[in-house]
């Protein structure tokens, strides 16, 4: 079975280009290094909840939108190796000074999940 970390982003609308412009740089880097997988979703129907929704979850802000991302991994330990080389590449140096990054990383959230199901 398969490894995948996701990961839930607020992200200002006005700012929603210069996100998917370093998403595609991120899809790059991870598959480059071994990711089966990539993926960056924006919200399209995704309401407030009463108790807890995705806006809930990273306190979304008025003229801001959530991207829903996911990487794939054979396994734990391929993502770890993984990410490893991810954090050392070179094309993501300029991306991680979080005053030019376009979303605020405070209010982001992710982890890593064991598949379990899989169709």
């Amino acid at each position: 079975m398969s490894y995948v970390d996701a990961f839930v982003v607020p992200v200002p609308k006005k700012k929603l280009d210069a996100y998917r412009s370093m998403a595609r740089t991120a899809s790059k880097v991870w598959r480059d290094h071994g990711a089966l997988e990539y993926v960056e979703s924006v919200a399209d129907d995704v309401k407030p909840g009463k108790v807890t929704s995705f806006p809930q979850s990273v306190k979304l802000k008025e003229g801001e939108t959530v991207v829903f991302a996911y990487v794939v991994y054979k396994s734990r330990a391929q993502r770890d190796r993984v990410m490893a080389k991810v954090m050392k590449d070179p094309r993501l140096a300029s991306m991680m000074d979080p005053k030019k990054m376009p979303f605020d990383a405070k209010r982001m959230f992710w982890g890593g999940f064991k598949a379990f199901v899989k169709a």
